[in-house]
């Protein structure tokens, strides 16, 4: 270790002399263009190579879960957080990361036009109508608990459709984070948001592998359904009527899918204690956070978000997640598989897996995706506050938990008025407090269950013995 650190440092001598000298030639007025531009070159090089060499150590390092004790946690919990967000098929490598150029793609994301491409074959529309049913959901659609599930059925289980499309139509994202986001990243995140889960099998990456399926093997047991998300949704789109990417030049496109392929894959959970590890790192660093680190993080995030919303849904989205898991416990009997981890329907303890689900996964990614989002938006909050007249006052995405003291602007189609919630009324410690009662009171609620559970099971083990003798 010492000998590295002494070749490291030799290795930054040369071009922090060189820089050094640089700043006395500058002050002296002496030095030409070409001698400048060839040492900065130099120094960048090196301090790249630098950087690529630490990203690697970050990287190569083992994930755990060392704050997880047997006795604090179920064996059964213990196993599924291990092997779900920590990956035991081995740690797969990452090319080092490029912070990739963008250039303007106005036309590609103009009214919804990507949206109304990808679906003009089935609705055969000119644009996308919306029933009335679907227009009163969406009146709610700026709450953080939004209820996903009542305009899934409003929409006749099309909710991906008008959401995607009113993201667009609805709120000026492109003007809003214009400062801070490209038109291209924004694009990126909506469609990586879109397509995470597309074709999904109802069955996790270890089944994949497990059973030798024809997707394991194509991507070599590396994130294999989320290879298959991003690999299915570019091969629809190579169809000329579902190319909602047609007004992108070569670069743009290029550059798109490196991003969109970037945040879908960071919704692997084997990655997931690398990933915080990084970002971590990330916040550490002066010249800022890396954006396609943390537009990943905030699709991840969202991908485990439900544990954050009001305990209604959360309980929804947990039921149908813990069925999906033992519809996958039926196949593993089927096929003479041992249960994976929560997919036993008879021995599952649902409530303790939500708690270390909480303890250990949720409430840390929430904690960095709110330390992420003061970072980034604050230095754009105080931009907007010093002038008048600030791109941001517009009727823009914001939900109602993160707004202070909203005015009423011009009245929207249905004769409801939209609301003015620029970035200068964004109040986050709000919106951070309110995130962390919500996710504290699910906790609290499974505690309660854990409970009724544990007596649940200890009276059917019972009644099984008594059965036995």
């Amino acid at each position: 270790m010492g000998d590295a650190i002494t070749v490291k440092k030799k290795h930054l001598q040369k071009p922090i002399f060189r820089l050094r000298c640089l700043v006395k030639q500058l002050e002296k007025g002496d030095i030409n263009v070409s001698d400048l531009k060839n040492n900065i070159e130099y120094a960048a090089s090196v301090l790249e190579a630098v950087y690529i060499d630490e990203t690697r150590k970050l990287l190569d390092t083992e994930d755990e879960l060392s704050d997880i004790h047997t006795d604090a946690v179920p064996m059964e919990v213990r196993d599924w957080l291990a092997s779900t967000f920590t990956r035991k098929m081995g740690m797969r490598r990452r090319r080092p990361e490029e912070k990739p150029k963008f250039r303007s793609i106005v036309h590609a994301v103009q009214a919804g036009i990507f949206v109304e491409r990808m679906y003009r074959r089935s609705s055969n529309m000119a644009g996308l109508t919306y029933p009335s049913a679907v227009i009163s959901c969406l009146k709610e659609v700026d709450q953080w608990s939004f209820n996903v599930f009542s305009l899934n059925e409003a929409s006749g289980e099309h909710a991906l459709k008008f959401m995607v499309y009113e993201l667009f139509t609805r709120y000026d994202l492109i003007n809003r984070f214009k400062h801070w986001l490209t038109e291209l990243e924004i694009l990126a995140m909506i469609l990586a948001a879109a397509i995470h889960d597309y074709e999904h099998t109802g069955t996790t990456n270890n089944f994949h592998i497990q059973t030798r399926s024809d997707a394991a093997i194509l991507y070599n047991d590396r994130s294999v359904l989320e290879n298959h998300h991003v690999s299915a949704a570019y091969r629809v789109m190579q169809e000329d009527d579902m190319n909602i990417l047609v007004n992108l030049s070569k670069d743009d496109w290029r550059d798109l899918r490196t991003l969109v392929i970037e945040m879908v894959l960071s919704t692997d959970m084997s990655g997931h204690f690398q990933q915080i590890k990084t970002m971590r790192n990330t916040l550490q660093q002066p010249e800022g956070i890396d954006k396609s680190k943390a537009m990943s993080l905030i699709l991840h995030a969202a991908d485990i978000s439900h544990p954050a919303k009001v305990w209604d849904m959360h309980q929804r989205w947990t039921d149908l997640l813990m069925e999906e898991f033992f519809r996958q416990g039926d196949k593993e009997v089927e096929l003479g598989l041992p249960f994976s981890p929560l997919c036993d329907r008879k021995s599952t303890l649902v409530a303790q897996s939500q708690i270390g689900f909480i303890d250990f996964i949720v409430e840390p990614t929430f904690t960095l995706l709110t330390d992420s989002t003061e970072k980034i938006v604050m230095p754009l909050i105080e931009e907007a506050t010093k002038s008048d007249h600030s791109v941001y006052d517009k009727s823009s995405l914001n939900n109602s938990d993160m707004q202070r003291k909203p005015s009423v602007r011009t009245p929207q189609p249905d004769g409801s008025p939209t609301m003015d919630y620029s970035l200068a009324n964004v109040d986050l410690q709000h919106f951070k407090k309110n995130l962390v009662e919500v996710i504290q009171q699910n906790k609290e609620r499974w505690k309660e269950l854990a409970v009724q559970e544990r007596n649940s099971k200890s009276i059917n083990n019972n009644e099984e013995s008594e059965r036995e003798l």
